[in-house]
């Protein structure tokens, strides 16, 4: 079976300006994600996909093949999806068919190659159509999360059929992360979104699964790498 793998780096980040190729513990943060692509045994080519030139050239530098980004799919407001199928689309054109996409997003940067395996082999081993990555929530919308009503008053945004007194007792629930996610080309292809088949799913543990956002994020990264280190 063959797999590629797809990291999406666009510029332009407002949120943390630079952030994909910002230095983390001392290397640009996009090439945590190719580092692990390059040392997972599942892993038989690693792709860029980015319209900015500083970042395409740490992508090469790093050991991945570019694919220049129309600046159409490196909007702030255009789907990740589309840029995902032109994505495959151009490595199938250059490199032939291929059985296995996995994206693993330059914000992630303390995966573990467990996790790059484990969810190519849970979306094999299930017959999903996609695996995704989740880690515990820190709220549940079934014990203290809450919704605005109309009157002015808040609900639970799940009401249980019973009452829940303590958080152990509402159902287990999960965020999804920007870990990993492994599906088939044909998938990305023919829908539109995660939830378009069959989802399955792997749990990291919260320690790798940081998605960097805002500058907040990136210093938990980094005080978690120096606690490794």
């Amino acid at each position: 079976m063959k797999n590629f793998a797809f990291i999406f780096a666009r510029g332009g980040s407002k949120g943390l300006p630079g952030k994909n190729i910002k230095p983390l513990a001392g290397k640009p943060l996009l090439q945590y994600s190719v580092d692990t692509a390059l040392l997972s045994p599942s892993i038989d080519k690693i792709f860029v996909s980015t319209d900015d030139a500083e970042i395409a050239k740490v992508a090469v530098k790093s050991g991945a093949i570019l694919i220049e980004r129309p600046a159409e799919l490196a909007s702030d407001t255009s789907p990740e999806w589309l840029s995902w199928r032109h994505a495959i689309e151009w490595a199938k054109v250059e490199y032939g068919e291929f059985d296995g996409f996995v994206s693993l997003p330059a914000t992630s940067p303390l995966r573990g190659i467990v996790d790059v395996e484990a969810a190519i082999e849970q979306r094999i081993n299930v017959g999903a159509d996609i695996c995704i990555s989740v880690t515990p929530a820190n709220r549940s919308p079934y014990f203290n999360m809450v919704a605005k009503t109309k009157n002015g008053l808040i609900e639970l945004v799940n009401k249980p059929e019973n009452d829940v007194t303590r958080r152990q007792d509402s159902p287990e629930v999960f965020d999804i992360t920007t870990v990993v996610y492994a599906s088939t080309p044909q998938f990305i292809l023919d829908n539109y979104g995660l939830f378009s088949g069959k989802v399955t799913s792997i749990e990291v543990p919260k320690s790798r699964a940081v998605d960097i956002d805002d500058i907040y994020d990136f210093r938990l990264a980094e005080a978690i790498l120096r606690i490794e280190l």
